[in-house]
């Protein structure tokens, strides 16, 4: 009933849910004090004793509550720190790990499932550490006071009792096989519907376009019906439990008040020593009654703790503590899996040395952007090595390694801020002049001057800019970062003709000073490439310069003839 794991996770905020406990044991000890204290005063009223000798009860009965409101106070607001506090540090931790993973963040969960672990996950888990686990011990300790108390009283009442706490939490495994399955679908079908929901926003064009909208609608409403149907599950699995717990909590304190008065009418027990036990009898079964109530929102939020821990629990990419002091890049023997059944990459050996342009080709499937996960450090080879300047990767510091390489790819990200902001990501000391040259070798500075200069907002996911603005941003922003290795995955595709054409042009002058890598599925943009790698199914195959390549007459250039008979085909369509 007590994730470890998750426990774990509470680190130094662990004293709080002892401070927590300790507040509500002193609470239970002082609303038991209150309870003798009326006893007294009841017992004193049928012994005609003098008005005087109520004053002790009374007063005791008067600081006993102030105590119990006192400790319920500081027990709420202990709950309410940790509350506080976890949600605080499992933002950062989720947020830092995020960092840490660095370019392959979010390659395991998608952005709906990852917004929703580190919002609505860590509320959760918000309830089941501030709510559920101090109750937890607190329904583990408080039979126990309990017991001690009444023993000396009724030995037989306490020992029914206790004997009867044991059936809630008996009752609560009982249902919590079938809990954590139905609490692990209700987190999979809301996380589903944010996918689909996310989805139908993100593609609503698309979804008019194509006359869609209808069936996408009817789709949602499903995923909407099946999460209306799991959370009905829930409510029902919890009503159920909630019913078994108040029969064993009203039957249990039910038996022990009968025991009681059988003592009383056998004449072992004084009355108004059966009347505090009466009164008690329900506190045994008050704490676990409250943990099982809570028993229910803890298996949400443990659902939703083990989406975070699976996270958490994702390996961290390994860095050094040397520096960089080199821009050759070599693949060694490198063999590489994603799921430990297929190799995407087998036994690859490339070198791309400093200055010059390499380019890597083959069709889809092929590896090729898998060999660039290897170059930019998103995944580490199970054979083999990659080494930057001779060093590996987990030799140097992480900042050392990104100080030299920059990418530019189909899916570059541009921030929803001005044109100025984002240059000044890739350096925070931008000049304009250095802005505006860069914006000039990309021929878009006379665009920007006219749409708002270079206050120019960025809207998300730069949709007030056609695609080959965007691609051209990309690389004007990397032209300013100034790296000593650039990396151009598949940068032209999907764009127009004469942003295509800037692109390359740039890639070209750039490989005369630096090192230059480009994965490009249209091989006429790689034949200026100083050496060409070509892949098939994970190896490599072939590497040369273009002619060398097509004198071989092997795989690159069949493949280099197919794209230009097909090229040539369409043009002759288009104009004739």
């Amino acid at each position: 009933m007590l994730d470890k794991q998750l426990f774990r996770l509470l680190g130094g905020n662990k004293k709080y849910i002892y401070l927590a406990v300790v507040a509500m044991v002193l609470g239970l000890i002082a609303n038991i004090a209150v309870t003798a204290c009326i006893c007294v005063a009841i017992h004193l009223l049928t012994q005609n004793t003098e008005p005087m000798q109520y004053l002790w009860p009374l007063v005791g009965a008067a600081v006993a509550m102030t105590v119990r409101y006192l400790a319920t106070r500081w027990a709420g607001d202990v709950k309410d720190i940790l509350g506080r506090k976890v949600k605080k540090e499992l933002r950062e931790k989720t947020y830092n790990k995020i960092v840490r993973l660095g370019v392959r963040s979010t390659d395991d969960m998608s952005m709906a499932g990852l917004t929703q672990v580190s919002m609505e996950g860590v509320e959760q888990l918000d309830l089941y550490y501030s709510s559920y686990i101090p109750q937890f011990f607190f329904s583990m300790i408080a039979p126990f006071i309990l017991f001690f108390i009444c023993l000396p009283i009724d030995a037989r009442v306490a020992w029914v009792l206790l004997a009867c706490v044991p059936l809630i939490p008996i009752s609560i495994i009982a249902v919590s096989k079938y809990a954590k399955r139905i609490f692990a679908k209700y987190w999979g079908k809301y996380t589903s519907m944010g996918d689909s929901f996310l989805d139908s926003v993100q593609g609503l064009k698309e979804l008019k376009i194509f006359r869609a909208d209808a069936r996408q609608h009817d789709k949602m409403n499903e995923n909407a019906e099946e999460f209306r149907k799991i959370t009905m599950k829930v409510l029902v699995m919890q009503l159920a439990s909630t019913t078994i717990m108040d029969f064993v909590a009203y039957g249990g304190a039910g038996l022990g008040i009968a025991f009681a008065v059988s003592s009383v009418m056998n004449g072992t027990l004084a009355p108004i020593a059966a009347l505090f036990l009466v009164l008690v009898a329900a506190e045994f079964f008050l704490p676990l009654r409250a943990f099982g109530s809570a028993f229910h929102v803890a298996m949400n939020g443990a659902s939703a703790g083990r989406k975070i821990i699976s996270l958490l629990d994702t390996p961290d990419p390994v860095w050094g503590e040397g520096e960089l002091c080199g821009n050759e890049i070599v693949l060694r023997d490198v063999t590489f899996s994603y799921d430990n059944r297929r190799n995407a990459l087998t036994d690859v050996t490339m070198r791309f040395p400093e200055g010059g342009m390499t380019a890597i080709v083959g069709e889809s499937g092929c590896g090729k952007s898998t060999v660039v996960n290897m170059i930019i450090g998103a995944y580490r080879p199970h054979k083999g090595e990659v080494t930057v300047g001779g060093k590996r990767a987990d030799e140097v510091t992480r900042e050392s390694y990104y100080r030299h390489l920059a990418v530019v790819s189909y899916n570059t990200y541009i921030f929803n801020q001005t044109v100025r902001e984002n240059f000044r990501l890739a350096d925070k000391d931008v000049t304009e002049e250095r802005i505006w040259d860069a914006l000039e070798h990309v021929n878009l500075a006379a665009f920007i001057r006219e749409n708002g200069g270079l206050e120019k907002v960025i809207s998300e996911d730069a949709s007030n800019i056609s695609g080959g603005q965007k691609q051209r941003l990309a690389l004007a922003v990397n032209l300013v970062a100034d790296k000593p290795i650039y990396v151009f995955d598949e940068a032209t595709s999907n764009i127009d003709i004469e942003s295509e054409a800037i692109i390359m042009k740039n890639i070209k002058q750039l490989s005369q000073k630096k090192t230059v890598i480009v994965i490009s599925h249209r091989l006429a943009n790689v034949v200026p490439a100083d050496r060409i790698y070509y892949m098939e199914q994970g190896r490599l195959v072939e590497s040369g310069d273009h002619a060398s390549l097509m004198a071989r007459k092997g795989g690159y250039a069949k493949l280099y003839e197919a794209q230009k008979a097909l090229e040539e085909g369409y043009a002759k369509e288009v104009f004739a």
